[in-house]
């Protein structure tokens, strides 16, 4: 289980932690261990009947580094189509619940770990001060020659201006705009003491009683627009295997949904790392 803890108006807060067998200095990487301490801890939480759902990092470099990228790189594809179903289900969780639910990022948010905030209802960000760099968030698999496996296809271009998510995807751009109204976050604080106060009062001012089928997404309802985007996209982006996958992704949201759209992006995912491109990088990665 995560640490959780409830404040006294009935708001869960889970902590996000590092897999304790692999400390990696105190970064939390999202791997098998964390997805079934995710799966397990959102069960146990929706149980107790919360108001709200709060999710934090513990790191203080990071809300989620990303994947286990030599976990999964060890995986044999039937394995890896597992692997990837094994974390939509958990992140589903964050959606199904009869509550609303916000994460809080600080600094860093890449690949899955920006799919699981955008999972949540709302992610409200710790802005940069001056001497910070500015934060990397963003989906970065396609510049390693795969694509998302956790709905980054259908959950940025939801998020945030469908053009620009889409071909940030395409190229695994880690640097979008991110500052509340027309980025990516809901809400913005200058301080981490600030953030736990702002994320409950998003959540009382955004009250949910009922389920939800799946997190802000790519809808067949927002077809026309969606594949304006994509149109615009596609003549914006260098060609590549990932980028088509990213696009093909896209559209499969705008024809048939969620669902479809997640079956296709495990499929690509798995084709992609198999490419002497993807090959080539993921080996430098992984020897980095």
């Amino acid at each position: 289980m995560l640490p959780t803890e409830t404040t006294t108006d009935g708001i869960a807060i889970v902590t996000l932690t590092p897999n304790p067998a692999k400390p990696r200095g105190g970064v939390v990487v999202l791997d098998s261990w964390l997805i079934a301490q995710m799966a397990q801890t959102l069960d146990a939480v929706a149980a107790s009947g919360p108001r709200g759902l709060i999710l934090r990092s513990s790191s203080e470099r990071v809300f989620i580094a990303g994947a286990d990228l030599a976990e999964i790189d060890a995986l044999d594809d039937p394995a890896l189509d597992a692997y990837l179903q094994a974390g939509t289900a958990a992140f589903a969780k964050l959606h199904s619940m009869r509550c609303p639910s916000i994460a809080i990022v600080h600094k860093a948010a890449l690949g899955g770990g920006l799919e699981v905030a955008m999972h949540c209802d709302g992610v409200l960000g710790v802005l940069p001060d001056s001497a910070d760099k500015p934060w990397r968030i963003g989906l970065p698999e396609c510049g390693l020659g795969i694509c998302p496996g956790w709905g980054g296809t259908q959950m940025l271009p939801a998020r945030i201006d469908p053009a620009t998510a889409i071909a940030a995807t395409a190229t695994g751009t880690t640097s979008l705009v991110i500052e509340a109204p027309h980025g990516l976050l809901d809400c913005t604080v200058n301080a981490i003491a600030d953030a736990l106060p702002s994320a409950c009062a998003w959540l009382a001012a955004h009250p949910r009683t009922r389920p939800l089928p799946n997190p802000r997404a790519i809808t067949p309802a927002d077809a026309p627009r969606i594949r304006a985007a994509l149109a615009q996209a596609r003549g914006s982006v260098p060609t590549s295997d990932a980028a088509t996958a990213v696009f093909d992704c896209v559209e499969a949201g705008c024809a048939s949904g969620w669902t479809a759209a997640l079956a296709l992006e495990r499929a690509r995912l798995i084709a992609l790392r198999h490419t002497p491109f993807a090959r080539g990088k993921l080996e430098q990665f992984l020897r980095g």
